[in-house]
């Protein structure tokens, strides 16, 4: 009799654990499917936050902005130009509005439309020749004047300015001397073309300033909109549509 009971205890103990593993089972999946159920697949997600912050087309300066090596230099440009060893050599130079700076020894060279590595060897073949031997040359960008920001909208001072050194949005609003009286500090627009698309984000200046959302890097061509409080115009709509979304969306 006691051994029946036992069986008939040890069989409920069973059931009861068999039943918990389901339900722990099931609880598991769901936590782990939990991202699916946003309607939004985790590797869909994935690409969105590395292209967060994406770079334009037109990718400038590799001094500025990091990991980008392909920048080519404009007019107006500043240049620090060292020769390793040669202190006599190293000059900080503007380019002028034609391309070309002028360097000791070598006279005129043609800056404008080369990447720095590019002068780099340039300036070394021609100090080689005749002046140094195995020149070391560097160049650094020291102002990046020919990459602009377009500043619009509810700011104090709109306008184009240059890009001198690696710039953020909030920088940026700065340049335009702050944002007005009517502005929607929460609805500032960065239009940008990536992958020949013209894209768009928006972003809080307010969070931005408390550290709850990045500063984004602005790049040459880039145009920064300011919407206005209580406007029920294209931007408007365009900020409702992108609000929510922490990178850039492609617009018509």
């Amino acid at each position: 009799m006691v051994e029946k009971e036992l069986a008939c205890i040890f069989k409920r103990y069973h059931d009861l654990l068999v039943v918990c593993m389901v339900v722990f089972s099931f609880l598991l999946t769901s936590c782990s499917s939990g991202p699916q159920a946003t309607g939004v697949p985790h590797e869909v997600r994935a690409e969105a936050k590395a292209s967060a912050m994406r770079a334009p087309d037109s990718t400038a300066p590799s001094g500025a902005y990091e990991g980008v090596s392909d920048y080519r230099i404009g007019p107006n440009d500043l240049l620090d130009i060292s020769v390793f060893g040669v202190d006599t050599l190293s000059r900080t130079v503007r380019v002028n509005s034609v391309g070309m700076i002028g360097l000791p020894l070598i006279g005129s060279v043609h800056a404008g439309g080369k990447t720095v590595s590019e002068l780099e060897r340039e300036i070394a073949t021609a100090l080689g020749k005749s002046y140094v031997q195995n020149p070391q040359v560097t160049v650094f960008v020291k102002e990046f004047t020919s990459q602009r920001v377009t500043v619009e909208g509810s700011v104090v001072g709109a306008g184009i300015f240059p890009l001198t050194g690696k710039t953020t949005l909030l920088q940026a609003i700065a340049l335009a001397k702050g944002v007005d009286n009517l502005a929607d500090s929460s609805s500032v627009v960065i239009f940008r073309v990536i992958d020949g698309k013209k894209m768009a984000a928006v972003f809080d200046l307010d969070r931005i300033e408390h550290g709850k959302m990045e500063d984004p890097v602005i790049y040459g061509d880039d145009i920064v909109v300011v919407d206005r409080s209580g406007s029920r115009s294209f931007l408007k709509n365009l900020t409702d549509t992108l609000r929510g979304f922490t990178y850039f969306q492609p617009i018509r």
